[in-house]
Order: structure tokens, then C-alpha cells, then sequence
């Protein structure tokens, strides 16, 4: 497993919350379905209805949610 590399594959939210950034989901290769605030495939593994959810706050936003955010489940990444 790579080191991970701050502010480039992860940062700390206000609440002290590891969040991983879309580059290092997509080095990953796949979604992990733990509603990632990154996520770049669409949380298509997340069950309903967080995955509506999700989709319903991204597109509200008109933009990616803001770094501040956190993921919609307190998850660290």
C-alpha cells in the first residue's frame, strides 16, 4: 500500500475527519459504498436511499460539495 501524501490523497475536515480526495478514489479504481464525499463513480455501490441522497445533495449544490462537508455518514474517508 502506497503512503498516502496530505493535502494531495486525503486532508482533515474542521471536525478533525480524515477525507480522501476524488484523485486517490480514483487511483483506487472502485466505489467502496461508505458514501465518500469524493466519490467519483456516483456511490454506485451505496444502498438506497443514502445513494439518492447523495446524488440529490451533489446536485443541489450545482458543484462539488465543499471540503468543509464531511461525508454525509461522518466517515474518515
Amino acid at each position: 500500500m502506497k503512503e498516502l501524501i496530505e493535502n494531495i490523497d486525503f486532508y482533515y475536515n474542521d471536525a478533525g475527519l480524515m477525507v480522501l480526495t476524488e484523485k486517490y478514489h480514483l487511483e483506487r479504481g472502485y466505489c467502496c459504498a461508505n458514501g465518500c464525499l469524493h466519490c467519483p463513480y456516483d456511490w454506485e455501490r451505496v444502498p438506497e436511499p443514502l445513494r439518492s441522497l447523495l446524488l440529490a445533495k451533489r446536485r443541489t449544490a450545482g458543484a462539488p460539495p465543499s471540503r468543509q462537508d464531511g461525508d454525509i455518514n461522518n466517515n474518515k474517508d
